[in-house]
């Protein structure tokens, strides 16, 4: 998402959304039952896309009919049990439940709590929800042509822009941590700043394939990074692991996946911690991550908390060669190598620390605290609209 122009090395122009807005009435030729889940779909209760062609195309690989008809009874962040879906659809639970599983178990469309006769289903918002659940695994191999052609479409709809609807006012879901060789000796480092103390609080771990990552190589726009960077904390990463979509790994191996990924220029993002329901973290580069190009790309504000850490730059030191510039992941410092200028833009700067690391050898930039941030505190409530 950088760009170098006549000498000035910075972000790129930011895109606008072109998403273009239509109506159920719009596609005569599309069954009812995928024009109703493709409206659940849509909900503002789930921060979901209006209805257009990218929405229509999505939901028409992804539900056959059959499932379609089944998974419009549940709406937007309903839980509903077998019974109640087959009751509402007017059909044999017999023929309903082995539906709702294979939604949930099978393509992982759907979120499921529970068990036997008290298992409920509920529709999780496109991203971050389902997109993220159909994508999770361990290996490029066990991608089918369904997966590619998911991924195709919901990637497509992603570039619509149509989240500028959303972004801008959801609560902060996530907070990136500074790198850790810059933030190990800094007296005003929270403990969550560091993730050695954050990830000695659980006992689980589990590690799979970065699903943003996964995109953009079948795209053919992969960054070339790790992909093998996500992972799940505690509870949460016992049930995935549990469902084969994740692999488990010891606290030692996760602290040097994190290390090799901030080597390779990803900057590592965690939830809050709360060792009894779990956590999770990935390494994410801005030109693959979905919620970091929600900046990088659209520049609008996202779901990240503010940073507790800023650069500051000492102009003394400061060579004007650029590279702080082009390693930052955010597009937040544009350099003008010809005129020796240096702009750091805070709205889209997450604190990461890639460019203090970028300029190592300089050291013209050194990661100060910034004033009156709290610690990360994140609402674990819904945070889409109503």
């Amino acid at each position: 998402m950088i760009q170098i122009n006549e000498g000035i090395i910075g972000p790129r122009e930011p895109k606008g959304k072109n998403v273009k807005v239509k109506t159920i009435h719009d596609y005569p030729g599309v069954s009812q039952a995928h024009l109703d889940i493709a409206q659940v779909f849509s909900s503002p209760k789930l921060a979901g896309p209006p209805i257009c062609d990218e929405l229509i195309a999505l939901m028409l690989h992804t539900f056959t009919e059959e499932e379609a008809s089944i998974a419009r009874h549940i709406g937007p962040k309903a839980r509903e049990t077998a019974e109640s879906v087959a009751k509402a659809a007017n059909r044999p639970i017999e023929e309903v439940q082995p539906i709702l599983e294979r939604l949930a178990d099978e393509k992982c469309i759907l979120l499921s709590f529970g068990s036997g006769e008290n298992r409920k289903y509920t529709n999780l918002p496109l991203a971050a929800g389902s997109f993220e659940m159909v994508l999770m695994r361990t290996s490029m191999d066990t991608l089918t042509d369904w997966h590619r052609r998911f991924s195709e479409l919901f990637a497509t709809l992603y570039e619509t822009g149509y989240g500028t609807d959303y972004w801008g006012k959801l609560k902060p879901a996530v907070k990136y941590l500074p790198i850790g060789q810059t933030i190990e000796s800094n007296p005003m480092a929270y403990p969550s700043d560091k993730l050695e103390e954050i990830f000695s609080q659980y006992s689980s771990f589990g590690v799979t394939l970065c699903q943003c990552r996964i995109v953009e190589e079948l795209a053919g726009r992969g960054c070339g990074k790790p992909k093998e960077v996500c992972m799940a904390l505690g509870i949460s990463a016992d049930r995935l692991i549990q469902k084969g979509k994740f692999r488990r790994i010891e606290i030692k191996e996760a602290l040097e996946i994190k290390a090799e990924a901030e080597a390779n220029g990803l900057v590592t993002w965690i939830t809050a911690q709360d060792p009894q329901t779990g956590g999770s973290s990935c390494s994410c580069c801005g030109d693959c991550c979905h919620m970091m190009r929600i900046i990088t790309e659209f520049n609008m504000p996202g779901v990240i908390a503010p940073p507790h850490f800023m650069p500051r730059v000492d102009y003394e030191k400061c060579n004007y060669c650029g590279k702080c510039a082009l390693a930052c992941p955010m597009g937040a410092i544009t350099v003008d190598i010809k005129s020796n200028t240096h702009f750091h833009d805070p709205a889209r700067c997450i604190g990461c620390a890639q460019c203090a690391v970028s300029c190592s050898k300089l050291k013209a930039i050194e990661m100060t605290a910034v004033p009156g941030i709290q610690d990360f505190k994140q609402d674990r409530k819904r945070r889409a609209l109503e």
